[in-house]
C-alpha cells in the first residue's frame, strides 16, 4: 500500500482493494449463502424478500476471505501493526434480493460499534470505540443496478465534529442519524460496485446507504467491523498517528476541534 493510496484514503475515507480473495473462495461463499436463504439461484420466483439476512458465518471460505495477506497487510498500514484483531467470521450478511417492494433501510448512516445498557440502539464515539474499520465484503458481481452501498465521499470528515460533543459515552445512531445525513449531504456518491473477492475497507466513520435492487441477480456482501486491538487515540506525543486517526484530527481540525499538526 503506497502514500498515495493512503492518501485516497484520508481524502475519500474508503480504498477498494481488487482481488483481495480468490474468486474460488468467492463462489463456495456464495454457494453457502444460497445454502442459508432457502432459495432457489435459478427460480427468481423464489426470491421473496427484498433482503435476507444470514447469521455469522464461520465456514471456512469465510475465514480465508477476511484473513488474506493482502488484507492484512492494508490493516496494518490503515490501522497499525497490532493495533487490530483477526476476523473468525464475516459477520452477518444483509443479501439483496431484486424485488418490486422498497426496502425498509436505505438511509444516510454511520456503523454503531458498541451498546449502552439498557439501550436499544448501538451507539458511536470520537474514538470509534469497538470498530476499527467499516468493510465491504463482495461475493457477486455488483453493478450500478445491483443495490451497491452507496458511499458519500469524503463524508468521514463531517463525522468527527457531530461526535466531539457526546464525549467518551457516545451517541446512539439513531440520535445522531439527521445531523450525520444533513452536514454530509454535500459530498458526491460513489457506488461500491465491482467484482467477486473486492473489498472496500472503509473509515468507521464513512456516511453511506444501501439502496432498492433493481437488477437481475442477488447482490451477496458482507459488511463486518474490523475490530479494534487497542483504542484510538487523537494525542500521541510521538505523533505516530495511524491513518484512521488522522482521518479523525483533520474533521476536527477542520471545526477548529483540535490543534497542532497531524502525521499520516
Amino acid at each position: 500500500m503506497d502514500p498515495t493510496t493512503i492518501e485516497q484514503f484520508l481524502d475519500n475515507g474508503f480504498i477498494r482493494i481488487e482481488r483481495a480473495f480468490s474468486e474460488e473462495t468467492a463462489r463456495a461463499c456464495a454457494e453457502l449463502l444460497w445454502a442459508k436463504t432457502g432459495t432457489d439461484p435459478d427460480d427468481p420466483a423464489s426470491w421473496t424478500e427484498p433482503v435476507h439476512w444470514v447469521s455469522d458465518m464461520t465456514d471456512t471460505p469465510f475465514v480465508e476471505a477476511a484473513n488474506t495477506p493482502v488484507l492484512h497487510d492494508a490493516f496494518d498500514h490503515l490501522v497499525g501493526p497490532g493495533r487490530w484483531v483477526p476476523r473468525p467470521s464475516l459477520g452477518s450478511f444483509p443479501l439483496r434480493f431484486p424485488h418490486p417492494r422498497e426496502p425498509d433501510d436505505a438511509g444516510w448512516h454511520i456503523e454503531g460499534s458498541y451498546y449502552r445498557e439498557g439501550e436499544k440502539w448501538p451507539f458511536a464515539n470520537l474514538r470509534s470505540e469497538g470498530r476499527a474499520l467499516l468493510m465491504l465484503f463482495l461475493f457477486s458481481e455488483t453493478g450500478p443496478e445491483d443495490a451497491p452501498t452507496r458511499i458519500r465521499v469524503g463524508s468521514h470528515l463531517d463525522v468527527p465534529p457531530v461526535l466531539r460533543p457526546f464525549g467518551e459515552e457516545g451517541a446512539s445512531i439513531l440520535e445522531m442519524a439527521a445531523r450525520i445525513d444533513e452536514v454530509s449531504a454535500h459530498r458526491p456518491v460513489a457506488l461500491a460496485t465491482g467484482s467477486p473477492g473486492d473489498v472496500y475497507l472503509c473509515h468507521p466513520f464513512l456516511v453511506h446507504a444501501a439502496q432498492p435492487h433493481h437488477g437481475s441477480r442477488p447482490r451477496f456482501m458482507a459488511q463486518p467491523p474490523l475490530f479494534p486491538a487497542v483504542s484510538y487515540e487523537l494525542e500521541r506525543s510521538n505523533g505516530a498517528y495511524c491513518p484512521v486517526e488522522t482521518a479523525i484530527r483533520r474533521g476536527l481540525e477542520g471545526s477548529r476541534g483540535i490543534g497542532g499538526r497531524t502525521v499520516g
